[in-house]
């Protein structure tokens, strides 16, 4: 469903109005978090929203402030975290943390991101886990020496199988 301008200011309104939004119905909390037309401060709050499904919403919002991500990229959940690692907004500060992180989907995430950084792409390109380092191949902005390195990690690793 879209909203009207109209509309939007007026769920704005109720979500500045009312902590943390309680008369707003989950539908229209999670609409709201999407749409690239709400603002920062309503992001803020939605943010905090204790259902997965608003602050993924925030997380996937092309126009969520870095502030806002910054603290998703700490969410409890890691699908959120996920979302915040794929999200083009993210800074190069937290995509390095969120590179390192133990769970393969938030590297994967970084891996498919096409604005993270070479560096990064390099310290993903040596993941123990197969499809980060094929979906880092795939990612645009990886350079013809990161494919290499590729390639000779995985001639390494049938060394070792055999």
């Amino acid at each position: 469903m879209n909203y009207t301008p109209e509309q939007i200011a007026e769920i704005v309104l109720k979500v500045l109005n009312e902590v943390n939004a309680p008369n707003l119905s989950l539908e229209e909390k999670i609409e709201l978090a999407q749409n690239p037309n709400t603002s920062a401060e309503t992001l803020n709050v939605l943010a905090t929203d204790r259902n997965n499904d608003v602050r993924y919403g925030v997380a996937i919002n092309p126009n969520t402030p870095v502030e806002i991500l910054k603290v998703l990229a700490t969410d409890e959940s890691y699908s959120i975290r996920y979302w915040v690692a794929r999200n083009p907004n993210t800074p190069v500060e937290i995509l390095k943390v969120l590179a390192t992180n133990k769970d393969y989907s938030i590297r994967y995430g970084v891996a498919i991101n096409p604005n993270t950084p070479v560096e990064i792409l390099k310290v993903l390109a040596t993941d123990k886990d197969y499809s980060i380092r094929y979906w880092v191949a795939r990612n645009p902005n990886t350079p013809v020496e990161i494919h290499k390195l590729i390639r000779a990690y995985e001639f390494i690793m049938t060394l070792e199988d055999t």
